[in-house]
């Protein structure tokens, strides 16, 4: 693995290149065959970084954002990884950040029409977008579907003011209500983000949040606990969040709330209707492939041999520089045949019908005898139910999926 390494210009830092006969040698694995191929593009910016976030996100500078440029740089990206994917069908695309719709829906056109000229995408290929209340104006989620976007991701987090104060979300309740009224009108498939176990949160508002999204009929909503994650502003100040006895009550709650609402929970933080699961995600919990072009984008590349894992750079205007050089790419290694059990099941078993034992060895390469043993101690502990053909999580699985997913670790 070659490090991100600090640097002022492109001669200041290291770029992985390889040519794409790199990837095509013999290696320790026979894939019988390449898993979907998804498309991540990540746009970085946001008004302001959140305490809690600790994803690839930048407070926007002063002035324009470089729009044009940067999607110069995705684009120069895309192309210089082509020879890897080439030939392959792009199932979905997600564009993620950071705060996308910060972008002009002008931009997002561009940005669409510049990857369709390059790939194949699938027929009716799940175009997905996130959205942040803060950058609402009217028409301007209309504009996005206008610009190719299918189903819009809505970071709302909570409608209640002080719970958004509290996580430093820039948008109010009434923003929320306003944005998310729109994407229920402009689009067939959407997604609400929803956050439990706040500062100073009850079970009572929990309900309540759950109960007035539910109002809008989303066919999707994300439900994630909020987590105090290292390098960000809550690890250094953290606030009080709720024990994991209410935190569990609150999870529960919301399960029944969507369920009586006709949304099944497949994934672990997921919660849909019929026809409305996340295809993107859905490929990665699956294993499949993704192309990750962007600024820190993560990729998972499969070839007959070998599975590869990249990283772009990270630091926007560095990223910028290298793609538009050419070599986009920080980090590029192989995962090791003994991690692939454990990177499979680090997703697999977020799904709530669990995984086919034959996915698991066309995905990785590996025969099941790799991880008999481990699936032996998982359904000795309740934590899997199986037959000769797949793997399910169980319920007690599920509340304690980490404890199940480290079995699969390397011994």
């Amino acid at each position: 693995m070659i490090p991100i390494k600090p640097a002022n210009t492109v001669r200041d830092a290291a770029a992985v290149v390889h040519d794409v006969t790199h990837y095509m040698r013999p290696g320790t694995l026979q894939l019988a065959a390449l898993p979907p191929l998804s498309l991540y593009v990540h746009l970085p910016w946001c008004l302001k970084k959140c305490p809690y976030c600790d994803f690839n996100s930048h407070e926007r500078p002063g002035g324009e954002l470089p729009e044009r440029r940067y999607v110069d740089a995705v684009i120069a990206d895309l192309e210089a990884a082509l020879p890897l994917i080439w030939g392959r069908t792009i199932h979905s695309i997600f564009i993620g950040g950071g705060t996308p719709s910060l972008f002009a829906p002008a931009t997002i056109d561009r940005l669409l029409g510049d990857i369709r000229a390059r790939l194949k995408l699938e027929a009716n290929c799940e175009i997905t977008m996130e959205a942040n209340p803060g950058t609402f104006e009217k028409d301007r989620f209309r504009a996005f579907r206008q610009a190719g976007v299918t189903r819009l991701s809505i970071g709302v987090q909570s409608f209640n003011d002080d719970h958004l104060k509290a996580l430093g979300r820039v948008h109010d309740r009434a923003q929320a209500l306003a944005a998310v009224e729109e994407a229920a009108q402009s689009f067939d498939t959407f997604n609400l983000d929803i956050m439990y176990a706040l500062p100073c949160q009850t079970l009572e508002q929990v309900g309540d949040d759950m109960a007035l999204a539910l109002t809008f009929g989303p066919p999707h909503i994300s439900i994630y606990h909020l987590t105090i994650e290292p390098n960000t502003y809550f690890a250094k100040f953290p606030p009080v969040i709720p024990e994991d006895d209410t935190a569990y009550a609150m999870l529960d709650h919301i399960t029944d709330l969507t369920g009586a609402a006709g949304l099944e929970r497949y994934e672990v933080s997921a919660y849909a209707k019929s026809g409305h699961r996340c295809n993107h995600n859905l490929n990665y919990w699956q294993f499949g492939d993704y192309l990750g072009i962007g600024a820190g984008a993560h990729s998972k590349l499969s070839f007959a041999h070998r599975v590869v894992r990249q990283v772009r750079f990270r630091e926007p205007r560095l990223y910028m520089d290298y793609a538009l050089a050419g070599n986009p790419v920080a980090q590029d290694e192989e995962v090791a045949r003994g991690d692939l059990p454990f990177e499979f099941m680090l997703n697999a078993l977020r799904l709530r019908n669990g995984f086919g034992l034959r996915d698991f060895t066309e995905r990785t390469g590996l025969a099941v005898t790799a991880i008999a043993s481990a699936l032996e101690e998982a359904e000795r502990k309740g934590l899997i139910e199986r037959d000769f053909a797949r793997v399910r999580p169980t319920v007690k699985g599920f509340d304690f999926l980490s404890d199940l997913q480290s079995l699969f670790l390397q011994k």
